[in-house]
């Protein structure tokens, strides 16, 4: 863009990273995984986190430099009423005049009538026009007033209302979640952001994980399309942390996913998600063990996810049968089912290569919340420096093309004023021409 959730309410059935199932032999398979993965997350080891963090620091998540900017205080019923006028003589209204009516927000009311603005710009000819900063500002307004709700709900809906927001804003909403242990809704975002690709920021990254991680430890339950976006946020966050974390993240996010082709097929997989249509996502996740045998000694695979890929194997093993109330006969396909004709040989490669994590040592006992929460603790700090010095660049240039803006803005103002001075004029002439000839 040029300028450019699941709530915790909304959020979800299923866990021990698996999906809710029908009544065939592979459900009670799956059944009988889950319990076991409760009971195995139940045992995990508590994350290190003890204090309210947030986990951003207060210096990162601190509204005054973005409060510091030049002020800019407008009538907001005034800039509804120009707007409207606007929209009924069918004008696009400025990108300037939206971002003026987001930062004058004062109160949860008025946050109700931006969603309605928003949507009506994002309708209009100017949609493209929508500023970085007034979806920062969007964000920002909607956590001071007890919007988070709303900030979501615009998020998850980004094509109706133009909300693609910066790494940074995707932080402090994703923090806001994690602050009030809310991982559920801390999933959604990391959601939006794996569909928008906004995992190239570390501290992205590390908070996605961390949200991830956090929410499977709660053993929820989960539908196929739930497990295939977690899945996918797992493997994309993953791939971006060359460390244990990373690679554990990897083998669950392609685990999951496998899980999905198998079961509903290579379609449904890349379906509103940016993966690959190739095939074969559990043997990516055998890929990733055969990597990290391969790696430098410090680099390990978490037991937990190693149990989770052999435990689904095993039950795909045991049964083939789709899940019912699925989509399989419409998206299953000939090369789906050579797919599922590998699970045999998935399972033996599983097994020698588990064997060889064993030989070598790189087996971490810690379980991926564990493992998330470390990796915070060590690397969140030296993320956030870099992240605010981005920021601080970001809000010069953004207060730079807003007073540049605001100038062609008051220049085409004094030029509408001049031509319509100039009309009125002439009009005024035209009698008096009229009674000079007569």
């Amino acid at each position: 863009m040029e300028d450019g959730g699941r709530s915790g309410s909304d959020v979800h059935a299923e866990m021990g990273f698996l999906g809710s199932h029908g009544t065939t032999e592979m459900a009670l398979h799956m059944l009988q995984r889950c319990v076991c993965l409760s009971k195995c997350f139940s045992k995990s080891a508590m994350p290190r986190f003890t204090a309210r963090r947030s986990l951003l620091s207060a210096s990162y998540t601190d509204p005054k430099i973005w409060e510091d900017k030049d002020p800019d205080p407008r009538n907001l019923a005034e800039l509804a009423a120009l707007m409207d006028r606007t929209y009924e003589r069918k004008l696009p209204v400025s990108s300037l005049t939206i971002s003026r009516f987001v930062d004058n927000i004062t109160s949860m009311e008025e946050i109700e009538q931006t969603v309605y603005y928003l949507y009506k710009f994002r309708h209009s000819p100017n949609c493209w026009y929508l500023r970085d900063w007034t979806i920062h500002s969007w964000i920002r307004q909607c956590l001071k007033y007890g919007a988070r709700d709303k900030a979501l709900y615009t998020l998850k809906n980004k094509v109706q209302f133009g909300i693609f927001p910066d790494e940074f804003t995707f932080n402090l909403l994703l923090d806001s979640f994690l602050k009030d242990k809310d991982f559920g809704g801390a999933c959604s975002v990391v959601e939006e952001m794996m569909r928008q690709e906004a995992f190239d920021s570390p501290s992205t990254q590390i908070l996605s994980l961390y949200a991830l991680a956090n929410y499977l430890s709660t053993n929820p339950e989960l539908t196929w399309q739930d497990e295939r976006n977690l899945g996918a946020s797992l493997m994309i966050a993953g791939l971006k942390q060359q460390n244990s974390t990373g690679f554990s993240a990897q083998v669950v996010g392609h685990a999951l996913l496998g899980k999905v082709e198998i079961s509903q097929g290579i379609h449904a997989v890349f379906r509103d998600a940016p993966l690959t249509w190739v095939p074969g996502f559990i043997s990516r996740a055998l890929l990733v063990m055969e990597q990290v045998c391969d790696a430098a000694p410090h680099i390990k695979i978490s037991k937990e996810g190693l149990d989770y890929l052999e435990g689904l194997l095993k039950d795909l093993s045991a049964s083939h049968t789709p899940e019912e109330g699925g989509e399989t006969p419409e998206t299953v396909d000939e090369e789906d089912q050579l797919e599922r004709m590998k699970v045999p040989e998935y399972s033996r490669r599983f097994k020698d290569l588990n064997g060889r994590l064993q030989a070598l040592d790189r087996i971490d006992v810690r379980s991926l919340q564990a493992l998330t929460s470390s990796l915070a603790e060590e690397s969140l700090v030296a993320a956030e420096a870099q992240d605010v010095q981005r920021y601080q660049g970001a809000m010069k240039e953004w207060e730079e093309e807003r007073r540049d803006l605001a100038r062609r803005e008051e220049e085409q103002r004094e030029k509408a004023q001049q031509e319509w001075a100039a009309r009125a004029a002439e009009k005024a002439r035209q009698p008096l021409q009229k009674l000079s000839r007569h």
